[in-house]
């Protein structure tokens, strides 16, 4: 290099930091490329992206490839900016040299390039992707030789090498990616892709038709009043049952109904009824509603009777409840518990039906109940208080103050809340106000 003259030796030196830009930028931006990006480039034969996975598939030799070209410019650079400073200073320059070399590869090496790389990722990655792999192929020997030692010296610290999850997502850092996306995901689908993670948060029960509220057909009536039932009903499916629920018979279709209102009117009886019924499908209670949905599909069924340990039945779900708490309120669902349980007042509190689930309660008013004890507003007031209240009771759960204004039996028939405190102060808890 003393042949050289000094404005030579400048250009070298220069290049030699532009590939150390190269390696470092190159580093910084394999390893900060969105993985699912690139996989989704790769299923569609972009050449780049496939290059820069085979590369990423054993991330050590490409971390040994760009680190040994690294250093290696870097050490050239290094002898070519100590020749060029012995030749300006004379024998002060090696002395003087560290401080502005420091800087150099600083600003133009380091953190300038790596900065890039990590903003622009791809930008970086995939050119690079088509110099690092024939260069990893040429240095290959001594990036064998480098690996062998680096993974030796990982294994001695106890680092197994074949434990690379790094790519696989929890459910709830799923839900953070959806949640992240933003405007790349209609806020719609965000929504639906959300609720379809917390299927397996729910169970059965808190969306079943709780057992005093299922719709059937009651054998012991008249057959005149179960005639009227059967023509006026918005049910494409009842359950049959003597007595109460508890002596449920079987299921009836829509189409078993079409069929029975065709006959004769001396041929429709109760064992009619009887014969039409199909086998009646049980729940286990506690079964999550992503699982509950899997049986339905295989089972090619659509409804089910919800059962305790003891065989009780508790309730009655079916699969349009389960994919309502995907996609929403179907506008043909007769049943839906959100219009005709919850009603809003002028003073801009809430009139609310005791048996509303606290799930469609903290949906539709956006609060915060707990939902892992009692699955209906009745049930987690009565928990609270560990009484049966009597109309007039004042309490405040979640910060929500709540009046009860109606009991029947032993069950909450209908509360007044206030989701804001504007119109009426939080209530003592609990405080009697009759």
């Amino acid at each position: 290099m003393d042949d050289l003259s000094t404005t030579s030796l400048t250009i070298i030196l220069f290049s030699l930091l532009f590939l150390s830009a190269f390696f470092s930028s190159s580093e910084t931006g394999m390893m900060s490329i969105n993985r699912y990006r690139l996989k989704n480039k790769v299923k569609k034969k972009h050449r780049a992206a496939k290059l820069v996975s085979k590369l990423l598939e054993r991330p050590d030799r490409l971390i040994g490839v760009i680190l040994i070209g690294n250093n290696l410019v870097n050490i050239l650079a290094t002898m070519v900016a100590t020749i060029i400073a012995i030749r300006l200073w004379g024998e002060y320059g090696e002395l003087l040299l560290p401080i502005p070399l420091t800087i150099m590869f600083l600003l133009f090496a380091e953190v300038t390039p790596k900065t890039l790389a990590a903003i622009h990722p791809e930008r970086i990655a995939f050119p690079a992707s088509f110099i690092l792999t024939p260069l990893l192929k040429l240095l290959s020997p001594l990036v064998v030789v480098v690996n062998l030692l680096s993974n030796g010296m990982l294994r001695l610290f106890g680092v197994s090498l074949n434990s690379q999850n790094g790519d696989d997502l929890s459910s709830e850092e799923l839900r953070t990616v959806v949640n992240e996306a933003g405007s790349m995901i209609p806020k719609r689908h965000q929504n639906m892709l959300l609720s379809i993670l917390d299927l397996e948060h729910a169970t059965v029960e808190d969306i079943m038709v709780p057992k005093n509220e299922i719709i059937g057909i009651d054998l012991d009536e008249n057959l005149e009043d179960i005639l009227s039932q059967l023509r006026n009903t918005q049910h494409t499916r009842l359950p049959v049952f003597e007595d109460s629920i508890d002596q449920v018979k079987g299921m009836l279709h829509a189409r078993h109904i079409a069929n029975l209102m065709s006959r004769d009117p001396e041929d429709i009886t109760k064992e009619a009824i009887l014969e039409m019924m199909t086998p009646i499908y049980f729940v286990p209670e506690g079964t999550s509603l992503n699982t509950q949905l899997l049986k339905f599909q295989r089972k090619k069924q659509r409804i089910g009777l919800v059962v305790d340990e003891y065989g009780d039945i508790q309730g009655l779900v079916t699969i349009e409840d389960i994919l309502e708490e995907i996609v929403g309120e179907f506008t043909t669902d007769f049943a839906s518990t959100t219009s005709k349980d919850i009603h809003p007042q002028d003073d801009g509190s809430y009139m609310v039906d005791g048996t509303v689930t606290i799930r469609d309660l903290n949906r539709t008013l956006n609060m915060h109940l707990p939902t892992d004890g009692p699955k209906t507003l009745s049930g987690l007031i009565v928990e609270y208080l560990e009484a049966i209240p009597q109309p007039g009771t004042g309490l405040k759960l979640a910060d929500c103050p709540i009046e009860i204004l109606q009991i029947k039996g032993n069950l909450i028939k209908s509360v007044k809340l206030w989701t804001k405190w504007k119109t009426k102060p939080p209530l003592a808890k609990p405080t009697e106000t009759h």
